[in-house]
């Protein structure tokens, strides 16, 4: 059920595929951290499901151009806890709570919903926070155009430390000069 509200969700936002592109981004740095296959399973399963509290969100905010004002982006920054509200009473969905709540977070703690630092942050959500952001960097949007993964990938090293776990950003970015398989990059291709 949650799945098809974020399927949904990138159908309205016209961020098709979005989801699936983090989870395949996460997927070699989760690896280069010596998570278990269990674990892999848990983040493409949860992965997807990250921003499914956007669906609380009025289109015309996730549509805008321009900039949001200060309450739209206060109703945007509602999203990880408007997503937890929905996965919270599914216990099968139990193990994308650190995803869904807490991909906003950023190391320095200047963040949301909770303004975690560093490793009080759950691994699984700055794995997925680079992933998120990458993806967004070099997909199009309203407000602007994709950067390109070169400048994307720049953007990931110049938050390392700061916006993203610094341990995780430099293993996202090997993982990527080093060349992921066929299928990852296909997956964000995409």
């Amino acid at each position: 059920m949650l799945a098809s509200i974020a399927r949904a969700l990138e159908q309205r936002d016209q961020t098709f595929g979005h989801g699936d592109r983090v989870a395949a981004l996460a997927e070699p740095v989760a690896l280069e951290f010596g998570w278990d296959r269990e674990r892999i399973r848990s983040l493409r399963r949860s992965a997807p499901l990250h921003d499914v509290g956007k669906v609380k969100l009025s289109p015309q905010i996730l549509g805008k151009a321009g900039p949001l004002t200060l309450e739209e982006m206060a109703e945007v920054r509602s999203h990880p806890e408007a997503g937890a509200q929905l996965v919270l009473p599914l216990r099968r969905f139990h193990e994308a709570l650190p995803y869904v709540l807490f991909h906003h977070e950023r190391w320095d703690g200047g963040g949301y919903p909770a303004g975690l630092t560093g490793r009080r942050i759950p691994l699984e959500a700055r794995i997925l926070a680079i992933a998120d952001a990458f993806d967004a960097m070099i997909s199009p949007r309203p407000y602007r155009r994709a950067l390109s993964h070169e400048h994307a990938l720049a953007e990931v090293q110049e938050g390392a430390g700061t916006q993203f776990d610094p341990v995780a950003a430099e293993f996202f970015v090997e993982a990527w000069v080093d060349g992921w398989d066929t299928w990852q990059r296909a997956a964000i291709a995409s």
